[in-house]
């Protein structure tokens, strides 16, 4: 009576012995690093690793290990402070040809790594994750808001057989001006009626008729508001690419967006996607002046620009943007069967698909370009200090031959890598920013800002374990140490699933581990206190343990599975913190279930297990 077949021992021994192994990664702790990767996404060349270790061995910094992948290079440090300076000199030296990014990189063994070990992911509350601060440029969304505007009403304009003179962009509005009011007036009952948005108002300039078109103050306060708003949405959709847990994307203030990845490891990857303010235009090839052969410092003809281009010289396009990335409905990369080379394929929104359609119907034989814009920090030195400043880049990407009129569904071939095709894929399928933004702040947390709640999160973890402890030893003797056994074996199985399942540790999930440890001794009371009643009413010490073990596991059941579900609940309709709440409340459920039943019976078989008329320590 009261023994365990061998499996059930073996079994008990197996999952402690793998909890213990796979929540020994969070012992090591972890390792400021740099993580380095070229403009392409690959990892640096050998001669560029050389050049990276000479350059931090002059800068004094010392290295404290390197690893190299496909896509990126690791280089462990010493201290956060030595890699803030790292990171400021490399940015310097290899310019914007390399993505250079702060990270924490797990110290655990290689051996522990070869067979999953990995620790569990602190949230920025506590330790770990990438924090950006962007803000939004406001005017330049207002800018390109009214040269949407003027280039529509030159169209409009041109179509109604209207002639027209100059038309020049003003603050919040757009001018027109003509050769008489005749055609002024003509002008405004052409486009009013489309533009209610607008305040047409007719106005003499320098004696010259001019109509202009002025955004009301309503409408330029939701153009701001939506450039934000659609900022963040896209932002959002960016992260939800990426797979990051538990995000926080929040507005601050008029312009600024909060971004928070807690638990983010691939730094380098995050800042790539959502630090890039990447924006397409495709524009029409000036044909007289295909190819190219001049320099950049050339003058252009009147009505178009030069732009480089990513394979190397200058193309000349015309000034007219056709669509821009807000048409871009979905994007996805993929193989030309032809050729064998990298490409997106891109649907447009109907109205994208009009333009498109109407002005290459009229084109075909000629070549069309996609222009990539990017805004960009670059770290550059003055006066002997690293200063960081916004760089507009442009280039053009592809420039192809219309081969047939084009409509909702095309292509953009030409580029480098897969790995290329796959990231403008992801930039275009997230949606385009309505507004360009910089980041004014990044910064990988590290022990220091949250150190704090570490050590109060800790110490309440500690605290509520020693007291149950005590108690458990003092008011239950043997027994009460057994379901300490119990206890410590179930905070060892929680940390060990939530390393397993790489979920992301907050403040609140510390809270659901405390509520955990006061739970998992209740299954313990409640088989305890039957004992003891089945003790008081005669039973032998035999017939008490499997009456306190069986009778006792419907209430055990009944009181666990309730929390389970209001656990699942939260997790189901919470977010953030409260979803960390009910992961940690979750597996702690289950596995307490585990220990203070199957485990503590096991060791109770151990002790008491066929021993007739022994004296039970409870």
């Amino acid at each position: 009576m009261n023994r365990y077949p061998l499996w059930k021992y073996l079994l008990l021994v197996v999952v402690i012995a793998a909890g213990c192994l796979y929540a020994l990664p969070n012992l090591f702790g972890q390792d400021p690093a740099l993580q380095i990767s070229t403009a392409e996404g690959s990892a640096p060349s050998e001669q560029a690793r050389e050049r990276i270790r000479r350059l931090l061995s002059d800068e004094g910094v010392t290295i404290r290990g390197t690893e190299v992948s496909e896509d990126h290079l690791l280089v462990r440090l010493a201290s956060a402070d030595a890699q803030v300076r790292a990171a400021d000199e490399l940015a310097v030296a290899l310019g914007r040809d390399y993505t250079v990014a702060l990270n924490l990189a797990p110290a655990t063994p290689g051996w522990l790594r070869d067979i999953g070990g990995q620790p569990m992911y602190l949230g920025l509350d506590l330790r770990g994750g990438v924090h950006f601060l962007m803000e939004v440029d406001i005017e330049a969304v207002l800018e390109q808001t009214l040269a949407r505007y003027r280039d529509e009403f030159r169209r409009l304009l041109r179509e109604a057989d209207i002639r027209y003179g100059d038309i020049t962009l003003r603050e919040t509005g757009v001018a027109m001006q003509f050769a008489d009011a005749a055609r002024r007036d003509a002008a405004r009952e052409a486009l009013s009626p489309d533009y209610l948005e607008l305040e047409f108002n007719a106005a003499e300039v320098n004696g010259t008729p001019t109509l202009e078109a002025t955004l009301s103050e309503q409408e330029l306060r939701e153009v701001r508001n939506f450039a934000v708003e659609q900022n963040m949405t896209t932002l959002r959709n960016r992260v939800n690419e990426l797979g990051v847990a538990e995000p926080v994307i929040q507005r601050q203030g008029l312009n600024r967006i909060v971004v928070q990845l807690p638990g983010v490891q691939d730094t380098a990857r995050a800042k790539d996607i959502i630090g890039a303010t990447a924006t397409l235009e495709f524009r029409m090839v000036d044909s007289g002046n295909f190819p190219y052969f001049g320099d950049g410092d050339d003058p252009v003809p009147p009505g178009t620009e030069r732009f480089p281009e990513r394979g190397g010289g200058y193309v000349l396009l015309e000034r007219e943007v056709i669509i821009t990335g807000d048409a871009i409905t979905d994007a996805s990369s993929g193989i030309d069967t032809q050729t064998g080379q990298p490409e997106v394929n891109i649907r447009l929104s109907g109205s994208g698909g009009n333009v498109m359609n109407r002005i290459t119907g009229d084109r075909v034989g000629d070549h069309m370009a996609v222009v990539f814009k990017e805004t960009e920090v670059q770290a550059r030195r003055v006066d002997g200090e690293v200063v960081r400043e916004q760089v507009e880049v442009e280039e053009v990407i592809n420039v192809a031959r219309i081969q047939e009129q084009l409509g909702s569904r095309f292509r953009i071939t030409g580029l480098d890598s897969s790995r290329e095709a796959r990231n403008l894929a992801l930039l275009l399928r997230a949606g385009s920013l309505a507004a360009p933004m910089q980041i004014v702040e990044e910064r990988t947390i590290g022990p220091s800002l949250g150190q704090e709640n570490i050590n109060q999160g800790l110490a309440a973890v500690i605290v509520g374990f020693l007291l149950v402890v005590l108690f458990m030893a003092v008011y239950y003797k043997v027994f009460g140490l057994v379901a300490n056994l119990a206890l410590l074996a179930n905070l060892v199985l929680i940390v060990a699933v939530l390393s397993l399942l790489q979920a992301t540790l907050t403040l609140p999930g510390i809270a659901g581990i405390v509520l955990t440890v006061g739970m998992a001794v209740d299954a313990n009371v409640l088989i305890y206190e039957r004992i003891r009643e089945e003790l008081r009413a005669g039973s032998s010490t035999q017939q008490a343990i499997e009456a306190g073990y069986g009778k006792a596991f419907s209430t055990i059941a009944d009181a666990n599975v309730t929390t389970l579900i209001a656990a699942l609940v939260l997790f189901a309709f919470g977010t953030g913190p409260v979803k960390g709440f009910a992961v940690t409340l979750s597996i702690g459920i289950v596995s307490s279930m585990f220990t203070a039943i199957l485990g503590t019976r096991a060791v109770v078989n151990l002790i008491y297990g066929g021993r007739r008329g022994v004296r039970l320590a409870i």
